[in-house]
């Protein structure tokens, strides 16, 4: 029997509706979502320039030609770069995300959402900047910060029950789904248009974890969501230029996103968008750590007078994690590279327990190679506490708790510190603030004086000022170029 196929093209899938009407439509009213995304734009910012320091992430940017200057082009923080917006938003995206240092979201699905400001920036000052030479408005960061608040919660409400990590793919599909989104309506797309793009986004499929985990652990993690946030201006671009889109890209039949990499599950959305996820993003504030281990670290910091008195007595430290802390970062055996330690729950509580720190350069092999740190790892017992996986999915909990316990050769132990709540968490927003403005100067110290980062952080302090500067004007200070010519 002959097997015909239908022919006729179906209505969007509903997600792409549903996303289309929320990036065009929805007006953001919430003044708590958007004095928390001026607090990512300055963290995101600081993290990017920190990365500079280190030649591992500098040899992976500025143009693909050597030496190409586009007019009107996106500058790249930190650098003399100016770059169309697609290798702009690898650069800015790459940067922010290279040290494990920028916010976070936990839910069935990880990820970093403030990885889609590699793509709105770059955008956003292209356009600025073109605008302004052809005597038009440029954008303001306020048109920054909403897009912000949107990527952010497109990415993080996909993320609430549709895990593709469990299908082995990386949540990096989700930086360039939201960062479609939002750059083809920056950039005037229609509704038409942003479905269109956001179809080819979901036709890409998605990357494989393999480079996150061991013993393949590697630096692509690090630059993993610059590529994904610079394919979703690629995507905007071209639907602006009239490409056609794929109603049923998720659902098609066989051949869709569903059935060919999610094991036949339907993608959904839990819940209206809105902006709870900016609401309750969960900022890294003390240590450049996979964010499971925050709180892990923040307890071995709290028992590190101890164990440096009695280091040579240690029988074994047992860390209590959540399942997802267990499934991503317990490792046992040789760390080969920087990426490979900084997802490393036993390398990242035993440099906090024998040095009472943690910094990106801890992950070094300078560091690495000291013997202590190998042979405390040794003496440590991973287990999953099913308390802690509970009221990590709990919604009025969302805690990433850790405890740890020293237990000593004569055999006394130190007492179970537990700490459920990282300093960056909803929950301690307050005494975060402070902390993450110390963080941005901290970060800044290589680009510019400290009293440059201090008049930075007054402009962001200024709030209402800060929503009225142009992006040209933001992007201008963080440019060397400027810097040289001023």
């Amino acid at each position: 029997m002959q097997n015909h196929r239908n022919t006729i093209r179906p209505a969007p899938d509903t997600i792409l509706g549903t996303i289309a009407d929320y990036v065009t439509n929805h007006e953001i009213t919430s003044e708590v979502a958007y004095q928390t995304a001026h607090h990512c734009l300055l963290d995101s910012l600081g993290c990017a320039l920190l990365a500079l320091e280190y030649p591992a992430c500098t040899k992976l940017l500025g143009p693909i030609v050597p030496g190409t200057i586009v007019p009107n082009g996106a500058r790249v923080p930190g650098t003399h770069y100016e770059l169309d917006p697609v290798t702009a938003a690898f650069n800015i995206g790459s940067m922010i995300r290279w040290l494990d240092f920028n916010d976070t979201w936990l839910a069935a699905e990880w990820g970093h959402p403030s990885d889609n400001l590699g793509g709105i920036l770059a955008t956003s000052d292209a356009i600025s900047r073109q605008n302004e030479s052809s005597g038009k408005m440029p954008l303001t960061i306020n048109d920054v910060l909403t897009a912000m608040i949107k990527a952010y919660e497109i990415q993080g409400i996909l993320a609430l029950e549709n895990s593709f990590n469990q299908v082995g793919l990386d949540h990096v599909l989700l930086v360039r789904i939201a960062t479609t989104a939002v750059v083809t309506h920056l950039l005037g797309g229609s509704r038409e248009q942003i479905i269109n793009a956001l179809s080819n986004a979901w036709l890409d499929g998605g990357a494989l974890r393999t480079y996150r985990h061991a013993p393949n652990t590697g630096s692509r993690k690090s630059w993993a969501a610059g590529d994904a946030t610079s394919r979703g201006v690629w995507h905007a671009l071209i639907a602006l230029r009239g490409e056609m889109g794929y109603p049923s890209a998720l659902s098609a039949h066989h051949w869709g996103f569903s059935n060919v990499l999610f094991k036949g599950n339907n993608i959904t959305l839990s819940q209206p968008l809105d902006s709870f996820v900016m609401e309750n993003i969960l900022f890294k504030i003390s240590y450049p750590a996979e964010f499971h281990a925050q709180t892990a670290v923040e307890a071995a910091m709290q028992l590190h007078p101890l164990a440096k008195q009695r280091l040579n007595d240690i029988k074994t430290v047992t860390i209590e994690t959540q399942q997802a802390g267990v499934r991503i970062i317990d490792k046992t055996g040789p760390l080969n590279n920087p990426a490979d330690r900084d997802h490393c729950l036993q390398y990242m509580v035993a440099i906090a327990l024998i040095f009472g720190r943690l910094t990106a350069d801890d992950y070094e092999d300078g560091i690495a190679s000291d013997p202590s740190i190998d042979g405390l790892r040794q003496k440590m017992v991973v287990s999953e506490n099913q308390q802690f996986s509970l009221d990590y999915i709990d919604p009025h909990k969302r805690s990433i708790a850790n405890a740890i316990t020293i237990h000593f050769t004569d055999g006394t132990s130190s007492q179970r510190m537990v700490v459920e709540y990282p300093l960056g968490h909803r929950r301690r927003r307050d005494a975060a603030i402070p902390v993450l403005k110390q963080k941005f100067v901290h970060n800044m110290s290589a680009f510019m004086s400290q009293q440059s980062a201090i008049s930075s952080i007054e402009l962001f302090d200024d709030f209402a000022a800060l929503r009225n500067t142009t992006v040209s004007t933001l992007m201008s200070q963080f440019s060397t170029k400027h810097q040289h010519d001023s």
